[in-house]
């Protein structure tokens, strides 16, 4: 009897485990299509984070009995049937006379959750520690924007919960084997910009350096994630997000293991795939991979028209992605260097070099003055300028040449009156022209100042600290972009509308007061 009862409850978990790890698509086959496509929920991502409230083999089976008769309401039978998120999170009402310091301390609390319950079902997936969430219809842990949020989350001395998401993002790379772009199933395709080294960087500030040697399986894990495949490659030929360019060199690039519309954002994908000349599994995965890079979209992956139809983001080697996972390959030769093995200390170390010198090569163009993207299936480097370009300077891969090039376009061009524009391009996208992001800022920022551009850093955080308190003080928000141009309008562009919050915005923001000692503000 008492086997039997063991067998029982390992079935139940196993079919727990297995529920955890399914998409709503998966799980609803049929009604998941007939929501997404229809007008129930303006933003696709409702549904998908939506809680069932009971087994979808009853629901399916009940779909499936009724979707056909005259009587039948899809919006009721969805209401009657699921847990319907809030639009965009609980409402907060801002007070403004107290100014934004106190608003983003007030934000944490806000943005705060507890550690997730695993709910049978949901897409959510469950972490054993609180988290800040970026805000809005964000709901859940976002990979890259949890760097930028505990930027802010340090200043405010919550050293608790930057190790609290640290121990989360390292609980997701132990299970998963990588970071996924956000803890839900329907994200469980792709990662994001790999910042988990840098977020170690960020606690060692606090604990020192022997962080690097308790997380060191996971970094080297997440190395593994981006390096698979890359030892059989030959020269011209690329895996995953790997690639071995012509000449050798082992690069990374974005990439989805799925090749189907994203859940999330299933009509829209649906729709912009009428519109292309590729392959339908070609083009999800191009807009997948965008995903990936967290710039969704940008011109920067399309050709020299900047339609959407002609992304190709798997052909291009993104200078930014290299460079982060250049300071991966820093930070695990110095987990190493710290237990006093210096034959892997080496060996990373030299994995390192030998990526340094390829983002030289392929990456820096003498012509632009600019560290570019490069399209590895052309053999040349993108069209378009971004400001993905200040990577390299954030990890110190530049000579001073460059990067006193860099700096004069950035001030000739990337600066304008509300901070430094994302591209050249007016496209509709929503990381291009005229918007701006916190997180690029940042790195701008920081990055010039590790070459002595003092002045210009410090023009750049003015401007966009200015935009950032004048949208507060007019609207009691701050933003997830900014419009840096015309700096009266809302930015626009992207799948959704514009959110408040907001996680990375709030980060960078208190960071860049405390650095200019911003106190007035």
């Amino acid at each position: 009897m008492r086997k039997l009862l063991l067998t029982a409850c390992l079935a139940i978990a196993i079919s727990f485990v297995y529920a955890q790890t399914l998409t709503p698509r998966q799980l609803f086959p049929g009604l998941f299509e007939a929501i997404q496509l229809s007008d129930i929920f303006p933003d696709n991502k409702t549904f998908v984070d939506a809680t069932p409230l009971r087994d979808p083999d009853l629901i399916m089976k009940d779909y499936n009995e009724q979707k056909d008769k005259k009587v039948f309401d899809l919006k009721n039978f969805v209401l009657a049937n699921f847990t319907i998120p809030e639009a965009n999170g609980p409402v907060f009402k801002s007070d403004i006379s107290a100014g934004v310091r106190k608003h983003i301390d007030t934000l944490w609390e806000v943005l705060h959750r507890k550690h997730t319950i695993a709910t049978k079902y949901s897409s959510l997936i469950p972490l054993p520690n609180d988290f800040i969430i970026p805000g809005g219809r964000f709901r859940e842990t976002y990979y890259w924007d949890s760097y930028f949020t505990m930027l802010g989350l340090q200043e405010s001395h919550k050293t608790k919960i930057i190790q609290d998401m640290i121990g989360n993002f390292a609980y997701l790379i132990d299970k998963y084997g990588f970071i996924p772009n956000g803890t839900r199933t329907y994200y469980l395709t792709r990662s994001q910009p790999p910042f988990f080294s840098m977020m170690i960087d960020l606690l060692a500030k606090d604990e020192g350096d022997d962080v690097l040697i308790k997380y060191q399986k996971e970094l080297v894990k997440e190395y593994v994630f981006w390096m698979m495949g890359a030892e059989t490659l030959k020269n011209g030929e690329s895996y995953r997000n790997v690639v071995r360019m012509h000449d050798g060199e082992i690069l990374n690039r974005y990439w989805d293991e799925s090749d189907k519309p994203r859940e999330e954002s299933f009509k829209k994908d649906i729709d912009a795939e009428k519109l292309t000349k590729q392959q339908p599994g070609d083009f999800y995965r191009n807009i997948r991979a965008a995903a990936e890079s967290g710039w969704d979209f940008s011109t920067r992956w399309m050709d020299t028209t900047g339609q959407l139809s002609t992304i190709q983001t798997t052909a291009i080697i993104p200078v930014d992605l290299n460079c982060l996972l250049y300071h991966l390959e820093q930070s695990i030769a110095q987990s190493y260097h710290l237990q006093g093995n210096e034959a892997q200390f080496k060996v990373y170390l030299s994995k390192a070099e030998l990526r340094k010198k390829a983002i030289l090569k392929y990456s820096w163009s003498e012509k632009h003055g600019w560290f570019m993207d490069y399209n590895w299936k052309q053999q040349q480097i993108t069209p378009f300028e971004t400001l993905a370009g200040v990577y390299p300077l954030e990890f110190k891969i530049a000579d001073t040449v460059m990067a006193a090039k860099v700096a004069v376009l950035l001030k000739t061009k990337f600066l304008k009156s509300g901070g430094l524009v994302t591209t050249f391009q007016r496209s509709g996208q929503q990381w291009d022209s005229p918007n701006a992001w916190a997180p690029l800022q940042y790195m701008a920022i920081d990055g010039l100042n590790k070459y002595n551009q003092a002045g210009l850093a410090r023009t750049i955080a003015e401007n966009w600290m200015g935009t950032n308190t004048r949208v507060f003080d007019s609207t009691g928000k701050l933003m997830e972009k900014y419009n840096v141009i015309d700096t009266d309008v809302k930015a626009g562009g992207g799948e959704y509308p514009l959110q408040d919050g907001f996680g990375w915005t709030n980060g960078v923001l208190l960071n860049l007061l405390n650095k200019y000692h911003m106190d007035g503000l």
